[in-house]
């Protein structure tokens, strides 16, 4: 069974940052970042593979940032300049598969999740 931890979640000011932290009882094959705000679907943010490859979410290009630290077992998400609307609970999944890196369904395991708030 893969354990996923979230932290760094808090309330910010527009234009501030945050850094998320992903903590794995394993690193798998691809491990991703997704946020769900009140009354919205699940969406991709950021993911990141093995091969080190990324991917974002357009509205976050630029912003956020994805990496590992493979000693530590670790996902970071570092979010810059962040607005009203990155407001929302922010997930770390991990699976054993490459396929689709940002859709929801091709994550089995899931952490509890972060709140984000970021106030105008």
């Amino acid at each position: 069974q893969v354990q996923l931890v979230e932290s760094g979640g808090g309330s910010v000011q527009a234009g501030g940052s945050l850094r998320l932290a992903c903590t794995a009882s394993v690193l798998l094959q691809k491990m991703a970042w997704f946020r769900q705000a009140p009354g919205k679907e699940r969406e991709g943010v950021a993911s990141y593979d093995f091969n080190g490859r990324s991917k974002y979410l357009d509205s976050v290009k630029g912003r956020f940032t994805v990496s590992q630290d493979v000693p530590k077992r670790i996902m970071y998400l570092q979010m810059n300049n962040l607005k009203p609307e990155d407001t929302a609970m922010y997930y770390c999944a991990a699976d054993m598969s490459f396929s689709e890196p940002l859709n929801p369904v091709e994550y089995r395991y899931w952490g509890q999740g972060t709140q984000v708030t970021v106030f105008s």
